[in-house]
């Protein structure tokens, strides 16, 4: 799974690039939002999970504390531009490549009608509901960096508080749990001296596609880049894995 754990990787510094124009902060506050509206108004990060997922998101990409409290305050507001709710699209792009596209809005009709004419100019289509999730796992995981503990160590340390995989990557250790168990590993993780990265919930491919061929790769990468880019979506998930030489051409193309 290196190709898409570094394709992952790549994606995290585009973002980077993404927050010092600010476009970033916009994605980030509109996941607290939701964050607070699903859990019915409650802004308190020790009772609801996945606003704290949400805070803990958006300051590991350094979004000023004044941001994420405006934005826990929208999330409890009631007027038409705060009352943003989550929606999820399918979609295939070219070679069978499935993508689940998550985006945050207060116009579903704008939103789907902007995703679908980014799938059709970049040969995409969007799919029914379910056709593409099947091919997803939903999971907990937690990045952690691997430091002075040995994969074994931290292996004993996630599978004994629940975990239900764990993939090593060079220095960095990922942890899958159940959506509930998520809270649980991840504290364990901590109270074991263990340093977390980050921890999100997540769809996860049961089996990643290679994409060999360089034509199509640039492709496929483009296409979701340019979701990602999109106002409203706030995160992508797809099935497809690069081999590490179209990743660096890849790479070099988007730090052009």
């Amino acid at each position: 799974m290196s190709g898409h754990s570094k394709w992952s990787k790549v994606k995290h510094q585009k973002e980077s690039t993404d927050a010092v124009k600010g476009k970033i902060f916009t994605k980030l506050s509109n996941s607290i939002i939701v964050a607070v509206k699903q859990g019915g108004g409650n802004s308190d990060p020790n009772l609801n999970f996945k606003l704290r997922l949400a805070i803990d998101n958006a300051r590991s990409h350094n979004m000023p504390k004044d941001n994420i409290e405006r934005a826990i305050e929208r999330g409890k507001g009631s007027s038409a531009e705060d009352s943003l709710s989550e929606v999820m699209y399918e979609a295939y792009a070219s070679n069978g490549i499935g993508l689940i596209i998550l985006a945050a809005t207060n116009k579903k009709q704008r939103t789907v009608a902007n995703i679908k004419n980014i799938l059709e100019k970049e040969g995409g289509v969007l799919a029914a509901s379910g056709s593409v999730s099947h091919l997803f796992d939903y999971f907990g995981n937690i990045k952690i960096l691997k430091g002075d503990k040995s994969f074994d160590e931290i292996l004993e340390i996630a599978l004994n508080s629940g975990a239900e995989d764990i993939k090593d990557h060079e220095n960095v250790i990922d942890i899958f749990t159940k959506p509930n168990f998520l809270h649980k590993v991840r504290e364990t993780a901590i109270n074991n001296g263990l340093q977390v990265l980050s921890s999100e919930l997540l769809y996860y491919p049961k089996i990643s596609v290679p994409l060999i061929d360089k034509e199509t790769a640039l492709k496929i990468t483009k296409l979701v880049s340019r979701i990602e880019d999109n106002e409203d979506v706030f995160k992508v998930y797809s099935n497809f894995m690069i081999p590490d030489n179209l990743l660096v051409e890849y790479t070099e193309k988007t730090q052009a």
